[in-house]
């Protein structure tokens, strides 16, 4: 009797600790998304101010030979791993068109803009630039998708970008910065937009993972002749020692690839307009590294802007969660333009 009530006991404490395990597994896969997408962020946030560090350090050096050294380094980091993990998946005939375009529209075009901004401006004000791109994300899957824009999507990026603006003006309340700069972070953005549009189209078919490796696989055979042709007298010049390499490692792995996995992953989970909202928190982590390593100095107007920042982007999720726990008929406010 009592070894059957003992059994029995015993049954309903492993039922339970089953249980809650199952519970906090659907937590972390519930939120994991959004981390993912906050550890990009700070990824790419990183790369404007290490991508300065290395036009400092290397004089001679090229946006194009560091671009095509971030994707030599992405390409032989991930093609190998995904082959030892069985993971390597072939891309479908229907796609190819897809990928090809992907890859010329981001990395290949995107970081010759962007790495070329960053050349001539700031690495901070580089990444307030490019935090932009949610601006523009909800209106072109509006007109290319037929997307409803969110208001709690919209505010949320409005009052980031309102954060964005107080930490790209000087403590005079003045603005400066080198036109030819601002024109290629502009075109930068409109590209990045376009790579959303496409991304879309092959998000549901193919691992994130899949996705990125491709993509930098492809932008290498895009960079390397250009390379060639245009800065091979350079090469010589450069020094080659284990600083460069170091940031161009970290450039290459970190920010090439495991950011995008972790990007791609967490847009196709909640979709562009939402996903894109967190590149509105880019110049927050760029900020914080150049102050951690002396590029820029903290005052009070960039404090009020990385809170603003960060307000917007809680406002615009929590729209979105309650928006979950809705009926479909009481979705929360849509803009149906």
């Amino acid at each position: 009797m009592s070894e059957s009530r003992d059994c029995g006991m015993k049954n309903n404490t492993e039922k339970e600790s089953v249980k809650q395990m199952k519970t906090e597994n659907g937590k972390v896969r519930k939120y994991l998304p959004q981390a993912l997408l906050l550890l990009s962020s700070a990824l790419w946030g990183a790369s404007f101010i290490f991508t300065k560090e290395l036009f400092v350090s290397e004089a001679s050096i090229t946006p194009t030979i560091i671009l095509t050294g971030r994707m030599l380094v992405a390409t032989v980091f991930t093609i190998p791993l995904l082959l030892l993990t069985g993971r390597f998946e072939r891309i479908k005939r229907e796609h190819i068109k897809y990928f090809l375009i992907l890859a010329f529209a981001e990395p290949f075009l995107y970081s010759i803009c962007e790495t070329g901004g960053v050349q001539l401006v700031s690495g901070s004000l580089a990444s307030i630039i490019v935090a932009t791109i949610p601006l523009f994300i909800p209106f072109a899957m509006r007109v290319v998708y037929k997307e409803k824009l969110r208001v709690g999507t919209i505010i949320g990026v409005m009052l980031s970008l309102v954060g964005i603006a107080l930490m790209s003006l000087n403590d005079d309340m003045t603005f400066t910065a080198n036109p030819k700069g601002l024109v290629l972070l502009g075109c930068a953005v409109l590209i990045a937009v376009f790579y959303t549009l496409t991304l879309v189209k092959i998000l549901d078919h193919y691992h994130p993972i899949t996705i990125t490796s491709w993509q930098n696989l492809i932008a290498l055979f895009y960079f390397l002749p250009l390379m060639l042709v245009k800065d091979w007298h350079s090469l010589p010049k450069l020094s080659y020692d284990w600083h460069m390499w170091l940031y161009i490692g970290f450039l290459g792995v970190l920010c090439s690839t495991i950011a995008y996995m972790c990007f791609n992953y967490g847009m196709g989970k909640l979709g562009a307009t939402a996903g894109s909202v967190y590149n509105n928190i880019i110049p927050v982590f760029s900020l914080l590294l150049a102050l951690a390593i002396g590029q820029e100095s903290l005052s009070w107007m960039k404090v009020a802007g990385i809170v603003v920042a960060f307000v917007g982007l809680t406002v615009a999720q929590r729209k979105r969660k309650l928006k979950k726990t809705c009926n479909k008929k009481d979705e929360g406010p849509l803009l149906d333009i």
